[in-house]
């Protein structure tokens, strides 16, 4: 059986956002989507105009391949980055955490993340959604690649 862990991360969350956005109704950007930055060590906000939907497709693709749930305050240290400072050494710093929450509110709205007392998980709905579409981009790959098919049994 193939798992999350055995396609390429950046096809997976390609597909998974294209899928977000035309078949999850829950899941819709919100009016400040445009203006936001991502956070205090980014110079500039997103030039993808869909960013929603691959932050959310990356969000599901963390919480599936991670076993224990994964909180706002995670999420925030794993997008983050470090701010250039000038001549002074770069520091870290965190990601925006509001729209890492309006997402995983619109994802748990959706039923593919739940909330626990130590953080969100995904659902056996969520788990089968991304684990179906790992085994389409698995497939797709296999025929482009046929040494890979050894790893889909």
């Amino acid at each position: 059986m193939v798992t999350v862990k055995e396609v390429p991360a950046d096809v997976l969350i390609k597909r998974l956002s294209e899928y977000l956005r035309e078949n999850i109704r829950e899941l819709r950007p919100p009016s400040w989507v445009n203006i936001v930055k991502l956070g205090v060590h980014k110079e500039e906000g997103p030039e993808d105009l869909n960013w929603w939907y691959v932050r959310a497709a990356s969000i599901l693709r963390k919480l599936a391949v991670s076993s224990e749930p994964i909180g706002v305050s995670t999420l925030s240290i794993i997008y983050g980055g470090l701010k250039r400072r000038g001549s002074a050494p770069p520091h870290f710093r965190r990601a925006a955490r509001n729209n890492l929450r309006k997402l995983l509110q619109q994802l748990e709205r959706a039923g593919l993340v739940s909330r626990t007392p130590r953080g969100r998980v995904l659902t056996p709905k969520g788990q089968s959604l991304v684990s179906s579409i790992a085994f389409e981009v698995f497939t797709e790959l296999a025929r482009e690649r046929p040494d890979l098919s050894k790893y889909g049994s």
